[in-house]
């Protein structure tokens, strides 16, 4: 099978290309090679190369720059998934795509979370470049997977994990968000949720892509820092504590980033809980540092 992944110098395509390419044909393309907001190189690439699946990695994911960034980041992540799912859709190829929670609302309470056909809301820009990116998907093509994920990280790249793990071996105490829900996701694991979904077949559509379980950054932190033996104080604060210590202005971030993982499961899909996956990547980060 041959499969085309874009955007491939990021942390999610990394891991997607190493889950893919024991078994299949891979063409891993960075913008130097695809730029896919270039409709017609988009098109012209993909008819040449004829890919059996399109899997989407590229992505404008600076969430606070894009506030101000309008243009550039709409053009990566509206019009570039909508081009590639017309270039899909002409050469017979099916597109997988990676949103996010973003384009929700974010302010559901956390006794909920959201189900794929809630109403979308965005607030950012980055959210609503993002559901602009999955409409013109949808209005262009039938065969496709869109998977919406959250609070992503893996080897490669700053990351959360890595940031606290920093911070907990070089302070006495740390402040970190008490006060937005949601499912920490190893990109190993969301890698793996694709292939899956791939090798059965399911059908296509939206699916919620997180890791299993919810739980707050400040948790996450106290989590990431116990699970290394690090003896650090993490105090708990509101997002608006946090930004008026911090001196910072920044994009609103979602309340409750929690999303339903129940119609992956009803297909078959095998979901790691959020704490096993970190365990993991901990594991792998001690491999690749000895």
């Amino acid at each position: 099978m041959k499969i085309l992944i874009t955007g491939a110098n990021g942390m999610l395509a990394k891991e997607v290309k190493e889950k893919f390419e024991k078994e299949n044909e891979i063409i891993a393309t960075d913008v130097s090679e695809l730029d896919i907001t270039n409709e017609k190189m988009v098109y012209d690439y993909v008819m040449k190369v004829k890919p059996e699946y399109i899997i989407n990695c590229a992505a404008y994911t600076a969430v606070d720059k894009a506030e101000e960034n309008y243009e550039l980041a709409d053009k990566i992540n509206g019009d570039g998934p909508t081009y590639l799912a017309k270039a899909a859709k002409a050469s017979c190829a099916k597109l997988i795509h990676i949103s996010t929670d973003y384009v929700f609302g974010g302010d559901l309470d956390v006794s909920k979370d959201y189900k794929e056909d809630d109403e979308k809301q965005p607030v950012t820009v980055y959210g609503k470049t993002k559901l602009h990116g999955e409409e013109g998907i949808i209005a262009n093509t039938d065969e496709y997977y869109i998977f919406r994920t959250a609070w992503l990280y893996g080897v490669g790249g700053n990351n959360f994990v890595k940031t606290m793990t920093k911070l907990g071996t070089t302070r006495d105490e740390i402040n970190v968000v008490s006060d937005q829900h949601g499912s920490p996701t190893y990109a190993k694991d969301l890698s793996n949720i694709i292939y899956q979904s791939i090798e059965k077949k399911i059908p296509y559509g939206i699916y919620n892509a997180t890791n299993e379980g919810y739980t707050t950054w400040y948790d996450f932190t106290k989590e990431i820092l116990a699970d290394q033996g690090i003896k650090c104080k993490v105090n708990p604060v509101t997002t608006e504590e946090y930004i008026e210590m911090m001196k910072i202005t920044q994009a609103k971030r979602p309340y409750n980033s929690q999303m339903s993982k129940e119609k992956l499961h009803k297909c078959g899909i095998t979901i790691p809980d959020w704490k096993d996956g970190l365990k993991r990547y901990l594991e792998e980060v001690k491999k690749i540092e000895q």
